[in-house]
Order: C-alpha cells, then sequence, then structure tokens
C-alpha cells in the first residue's frame, strides 16, 4: 500500500503478526505476509484503502483487492492498540462492505488466522459465513476463511 499513512498500521500490524504466530509460523512470516500482494491491487476501480483517522493519525484501516468477478477479498483490517474496543473494526468493516457494493462486488472473501479471536467474533457478529468447522480446534487450522454475500446496490437514477 503506497499511501505513508498506512505504515504505522502495518508496522504495528506486523509485530503483532510476529507476537501471536512467530512459534507457528516463523519470524519472517509477517513481513512476508505484509508484502505479499502487490500494492496496486488496493487501488481503484478493482481495491480500495481506507483509512480512519483521528488528529492526523491512522488509528484502523482496512483494504479490498479484487478476489475473482464478483468477489473482493477484504485485507489488513486493523486497529492501532492504542485505540481499540472503541468500534473501529466494525465501522472499518462496514465502511469496506459499502464500498465494494458500490463497486459492483457481489461477495466478499476474507481470512484471519486462528490466533485471532476477536476478529473471529467481529466477522460472526457481523454476518460472515465461516468456511470452516467452528467446532474444530483453532491451533489446527492455519487459517480462518469468511465469505459473505453483499446486498446489490441498485444504480442512481438519472436526473429529472
Amino acid at each position: 500500500m503506497h499511501d505513508p499513512r498506512v505504515r504505522p498500521l502495518l508496522d504495528e500490524l506486523a509485530v503483532e503478526y510476529d507476537t501471536r504466530y512467530g512459534d507457528l509460523f516463523g519470524r519472517k512470516a509477517a513481513a512476508d505476509e505484509l508484502n505479499r500482494y502487490p500494492a496496486d491491487e488496493f487501488e481503484g476501480p478493482g481495491g480500495a484503502l481506507l483509512l480512519v483517522q483521528e488528529q492526523g493519525e491512522a488509528v484502523a484501516g482496512g483494504a479490498f483487492r479484487r478476489y475473482d468477478a464478483r468477489t473482493a477479498e477484504l485485507k489488513r483490517i486493523w486497529t492501532h492498540s492504542g485505540h481499540r474496543r472503541r468500534g473501529l473494526g466494525r465501522l472499518v468493516l462496514a465502511e469496506l462492505e459499502a464500498l465494494a457494493a458500490a463497486r459492483g462486488y457481489a461477495r466478499l472473501y476474507l481470512t484471519t488466522g486462528p490466533r485471532q479471536p476477536e476478529a473471529k467474533h467481529l466477522y460472526l457478529s457481523a454476518g460472515y459465513w465461516p468456511q470452516f468447522d467452528l467446532a474444530a480446534d483453532p491451533g489446527t487450522l492455519k487459517f480462518l476463511a469468511f465469505t459473505k454475500d453483499l446486498p446489490q446496490i441498485a444504480p442512481a437514477s438519472a436526473p429529472n
């Protein structure tokens, strides 16, 4: 993601990934994951980046990229550790859903890690369908995939 305002969020995300998953995937895995996709995949018209700022500081954000013709993939939904428990993750999720629907996507796909129970709870409570057995031991899963169908947005009517 080219926007320099994203860097603090991604830096903190890398530390958190290393803390939660370092023993599972290795210490370099966080950087590899965060650099897996070219930044231009998150730019229009197939992608988007959303940042929530307070006093010029990025406190939450997320993005989506084209997964297939009908589906956008949500990535990097994140809230700065000093701004959690305020509903910012839910706000980012709702805004990304609306933006993806407005861009013509019919479905969303995302993955999160098995050691992020708060993310799992957010997605389930927001109506996402787990693509894994909810009763499975999270320690046996490498990632948790979710999908959600988006409401179809009617095109704006032409002015009279």
